[in-house]
């Protein structure tokens, strides 16, 4: 496995809890509409990089379906995250997120037919359970819905992810996912925009827009690690933005989990750092 891949993960990892971060700090508008903003800055920053390299936006009619549906599973993602963020801890909503890891290395299984070894099987398995003691599935938690809409995008941006690497290995270019993902999230929610738009204030603007930027940078970095590494190889390196989330969300917010996530946390955390050890010892 390559450090350079290694690298992109954290580094989107990083984008994507400072994209967090902003989308909070805009406050109370509705998921929909930060999500539009989000991707409207990052198809713009896709299609300055897509005309400056030359990559042209031809893409051939066999891959159209797989854009697509790559594009509406990402769109529902960004939504459901979006969501997750305004009703949960920072650090909650992360590390459920991170599911999507996982669903990489099942999906990468169902549709690349990449192995998956006993060892990462085992590892899902512990790390749904560390994730119950974050949901807390209960009646009586009123995140519940929360964190179950959290883990529905965190399903979807696992098998969007899978699609990147599909794309990838039949030729498509990263900018040119990126640009067209950005650009049907964009689209698709104008319906909603036009009847449920709320005004906002200046400063929300600007921080919908720094989530943009971050987003986008987001976008790009884990576009290009799962292009050119195996799903079940990097996946597990996505879990440092649960640290950057639970950094922000004490330092802007004053969050600070309860005993039951912190459990959660060192169970996913053991279980990333146990594949991070049988990965070394597979390459070496």
């Amino acid at each position: 496995m390559k450090n350079k891949e290694i690298m992109f993960i954290v580094i989107s990892a990083l984008c994507f809890a400072v994209m967090n971060l902003f989308v909070k700090l805009s406050g109370d508008l509705p998921a929909i509409q930060k999500s539009f903003f989000r991707n409207f800055i990052a198809a713009f920053i896709a299609l300055a990089i897509l005309k400056k390299s030359g990559g042209g936006f031809h893409i051939e009619k066999k891959n159209v379906p797989i854009l697509l549906l790559r594009a509406i599973l990402g769109t529902i993602g960004i939504i459901a995250n979006f969501y997750a963020v305004d009703h949960l801890l920072l650090s909650d909503a992360s590390i459920i997120q991170k599911l999507a890891p996982f669903f990489v290395i099942i999906f990468s299984f169902l549709l690349l037919k990449e192995k998956v070894s006993k060892q990462q099987i085992l590892s899902i398995i512990i790390a749904f359970i560390g994730m119950l003691f974050v949901v807390k599935p209960s009646f009586a938690n009123s995140e519940l819905f929360a964190s179950l809409i959290a883990m529905i995008g965190a399903m979807s941006a696992g098998m969007a992810y899978t699609l990147v690497r599909m794309l990838s290995q039949r030729g498509v270019k990263g900018p040119q996912i990126v640009f067209y993902f950005s650009l049907f999230s964009c689209l698709s929610v104008v319906p909603y925009l036009i009847f449920n738009f709320q005004p906002m204030t200046f400063q929300q603007i600007a921080y919908l827009l720094l989530a943009g930027i971050a987003a986008a940078g987001g976008q790009f970095a884990v576009t290009a690690a799962y292009s050119h590494s195996a799903g079940r190889d990097i996946s597990i390196y996505d879990y440092s933005q649960v640290i950057f989330a639970a950094l922000l969300g004490f330092i802007a917010f004053g969050q600070i989990p309860d005993y039951l996530s912190i459990i959660g946390y060192f169970v996913i955390f053991m279980v990333t750092f146990y594949m991070y050890l049988q990965n070394q010892r597979e390459n070496s």
